[in-house]
């Protein structure tokens, strides 16, 4: 069942009627019973995974939770870790080793046809930063073990994130809930907003996004609009997706993480990134960078730098080594590839790099008499800001490192805007409705820019909505349901959402 098909929104309905007719103590074991069949539903061979790493986790928490020794309590805690790790390194980057090891061994290795479980790495960093957690005594083990199964694999959460963490999920998630008008309707903006990102912004720039990077000798031309299109469609698909998977666990009374906020306006790489899947780059500040910036190797290399280096070159450096090592983590995290790694160390490069620059900077706006506090300094920031990130999505959806580079030559050297008309949109390679694509992102994008702004500005929106009168609130409901079939793609054609899967 995907996110975006019938039949899984036809299950979130009868199990929301269902959830608060039963009596309140079990809530929680019919969210474990809807999650574990829409887990069953996507592949039962997968299922087994996630159960390996939810017994294991689960038992070394309590484990944990009655060892005082901490030497035991580190071994019980990089067993388990290597454990669940490993499945995910075995399943996701066995076969970009082999292929990699090819080029230098004489014989051919075979490759695996590992299956990949819905959501593995979603859950596995979920659950490792539980068992960390509880290992640096920030939160209690779970004593039971349903209702940890219910933190690992709650059915919305699993699908794409966001990453949760056991100490704030579990306030909501394990808590009786009686029917709110209010929050469901909330819940089914949330949803139908969502929806409106994914299948009006994402799924019309499909079209255009695979016709430049799968053709791309074909588009030489349409280089530059190639990362514009895939930031329109990966934003909308990414971040509609949260917004519908919320939407559907707000439904339940249960409130998940938020993981973008309005990521467009960042005013650098360090701020988008504050902005964009959030979750994930907490996750990483709490269990990569922090760790590594602690490490022993860390404190001498530290000790190094303020003896032999200048006051704040000692300071930065650590921290923009840390730093690169976390987007290297990061770049692995989105896939095995080369693109990928590529694709985080220039995102960890230029933060670090910003970080060594930090004083140098300042004193050149002071020198120019920058007031970086105006609002032609932030629209300047903000548009340099996107110009690098737009330069990084190269690396992310290109096939190959080589074909990222070939690429942006061709932005600089080659510009054929007509070459859009000339893309087909739709089924049977027809353009005839190329045009009408155009114009709808157009009018998507202004309205996301719109919406974007104002939240950006502090105004809450979906409260604003509730407060209206009744009839205004249901043509709202009515205008985005009703925009969905006529500006959107079918699900059919787009199929689901990009990190389903990861």
């Amino acid at each position: 069942m995907n996110l975006n098909s019938l039949t899984l929104l036809l299950v979130v309905a009868v199990s929301v009627i269902v959830y608060y007719l039963i009596p309140k103590r079990f809530q929680p074991v019919l969210l474990l019973i809807v999650s574990i069949f829409y887990y069953i539903s996507n592949g039962f061979g997968a299922f087994f995974f996630i159960l390996a790493t939810t017994v294991t986790t689960y038992l070394a928490g309590l484990a944990l939770g009655r060892e005082s020794d901490d030497g035991r309590r580190r071994r019980i805690t990089a067993l388990t870790l290597l454990f669940n790790f490993g499945i995910l390194f075995m399943l996701k980057y066995t076969n970009f080793i082999i292929l990699n090891l090819d080029a230098f061994l004489p014989g051919k290795l075979r490759t695996f046809e590992w299956m990949l479980p819905l959501g593995i790495s979603f859950y596995t960093f979920q659950s490792m930063g539980y068992l960390l957690d509880v290992c640096w005594k920030r939160t209690e083990a779970e004593t039971s073990l349903f209702r940890f199964a219910l933190f690992v694999s709650f059915f919305p959460q699993i699908m794409q994130g966001p990453i949760g963490r056991y100490g704030k999920l579990k306030k909501t998630l394990f808590a009786p809930h009686s029917f709110d008008r209010e929050r469901t309707e909330a819940a089914i903006l949330k949803i139908l907003w969502g929806f409106f990102k994914k299948m009006v912004l994402a799924d019309n720039a499909l079209y255009f996004v695979n016709a430049a990077f799968n053709d791309y000798e074909r588009y030489p031309g349409l280089a530059v609009f190639s990362v514009l299109f895939y930031s329109i469609q990966l934003y909308g698909d990414f971040s509609g997706g949260i917004d519908v998977v919320t939407g559907i666990a707000l439904l339940f009374g249960v409130e998940l993480d938020a993981n973008f906020r309005q990521p467009f306006f960042a005013t650098s790489i360090a701020d988008f990134w504050h902005r964009w899947h959030i979750t994930l780059g907490t996750w990483m500040k709490d269990y990569v960078f922090y760790p590594i910036s602690l490490s022993g190797w860390m404190g001498s290399f530290r000790k190094w730098c303020r003896k032999h280096l200048p006051k704040q070159t000692a300071r930065a450096l650590p921290v923009a080594i840390a730093n690169i090592l976390v987007f290297l983590v990061v770049g692995v995290w989105h896939g095995a590839a080369w693109k990928y790694i590529v694709y985080g160390l220039y995102n960890g490069i230029i933060i670090g790099f910003s970080e060594l620059m930090a004083v140098s900077y300042k004193n050149a706006k002071t020198r120019l008499h920058i007031n970086d506090k105006s609002r032609g300094w932030k629209v300047f920031m903000v548009l340099r800001t996107f110009l690098l990130v737009n330069i990084s999505w190269f690396f992310d959806n290109a096939k190959t490192v080589p074909q990222a580079f070939a690429m942006m030559r061709n932005a600089v050297t080659h510009f054929t805007p007509s070459l859009l008309l000339t893309v087909p949109v739709g089924p049977g390679g027809s353009t005839s409705f190329t045009k009408y694509a155009l114009i709808i992102l157009a009018f998507a994008c202004i309205v996301l820019f719109v919406v974007s702004l104002l939240k950006e500005k502090g105004v809450n929106i979906t409260a604003c909505i509730l407060q209206r009168p009744f009839l205004v609130r249901i043509f709202v409901y009515l205008l985005l349901l009703i925009m969905l079939p006529a500006l959107g793609q079918p699900p059919v054609q787009t199929g689901g959402f990009i990190y389903a899967q990861f």
